[in-house]
C-alpha cells in the first residue's frame, strides 16, 4: 500500500519508485514555430492525459516542471489562467492537461528541470528511482532534463508519443539520442506497465 502525504490531505503519494514529469505543458506556445508544432502537440497532450490518468490510478506522483517564461513572479496557477483566458495558441493543450489539486509543481528558470529548482529535493523525498518524462520540446527541455536525470542515476522512460518538437525530425533525433546514450525506454505510452516500472 502506498503511503499518502499528510501535508496534502491524503491525496498525493508520499513515496513512489516512479514519478511522471510533465515538462512545459502549461505553455501558451507563443513562438514562431509553434503553429507547425500544434498538431503534434495536440496529439501529445491526448497521450499524456491518458498516461496521467493511469499514473494516478497506480499511485504514481505527477510533477509539473514548467518554465517561468522569464516571469520571476509567476506561478503555476497564473500561467494556467493566462493560457485558458487569453486566447493563446496553447489553450487546448492546457485544457487537456490542467493540473489537479494534488499534483506537484516545480518552476524552472532554464531548460533543465533540475537547474536551480527544488526537483532534486522533491524526488529524494519521494524516493523516486524511475522518471517518466513527457512534454515540450523533445530536443530542448525534455532532453536537457533527461541528461541531468541520467547523471543522477535515474532510470529514464520517455514515451515517444508523449513528447513534441517543432519538427518531427528534431523529435526523432532527440528520442534516438536519449535511447542510445541515456538508455531511455521510448516505448509508446500504452505499452508502459506501471507495475513493471515500480520494480
Amino acid at each position: 500500500m502506498t503511503r499518502r502525504n499528510r501535508d496534502l490531505h491524503g491525496s498525493a503519494p508520499d513515496k513512489s519508485a516512479v514519478a511522471l514529469l510533465l515538462i512545459d505543458v502549461i505553455n501558451d506556445l507563443d513562438f514562431p514555430e509553434a503553429e507547425s508544432m500544434l498538431p503534434r502537440a495536440m496529439s501529445m497532450a491526448q497521450q499524456i492525459a491518458g498516461l496521467k490518468r493511469r499514473a494516478r490510478e497506480n499511485d504514481v506522483p505527477i510533477i509539473y516542471v514548467n518554465d517561468n517564461f522569464g516571469r520571476w513572479r509567476s506561478d503555476l496557477l497564473a500561467q494556467v489562467e493566462h493560457c485558458l483566458r487569453d486566447g493563446v495558441r496553447g489553450k487546448p493543450i492546457v485544457q487537456s492537461l490542467r493540473p489537479e489539486e494534488d499534483d506537484y509543481f516545480v518552476l524552472k528558470p532554464k531548460h533543465s528541470g533540475f537547474f536551480s529548482t527544488t526537483l532534486d529535493t522533491l524526488l529524494e523525498y519521494l524516493e523516486v528511482k524511475t522518471l517518466i518524462l513527457t512534454g515540450i520540446a523533445t530536443n530542448i527541455c525534455v532532453l536537457f532534463t533527461a541528461n541531468d536525470a541520467y547523471m543522477r542515476d535515474f532510470k529514464l522512460v520517455v514515451p515517444q508519443d508523449c513528447v513534441a518538437s517543432n519538427t518531427p525530425e528534431e523529435c526523432d533525433y532527440a528520442l534516438d539520442q536519449m535511447q542510445k546514450i541515456l538508455k531511455a525506454d521510448i516505448r509508446p505510452a500504452d505499452e508502459l506497465c506501471f507495475d513493471e516500472l515500480k520494480k
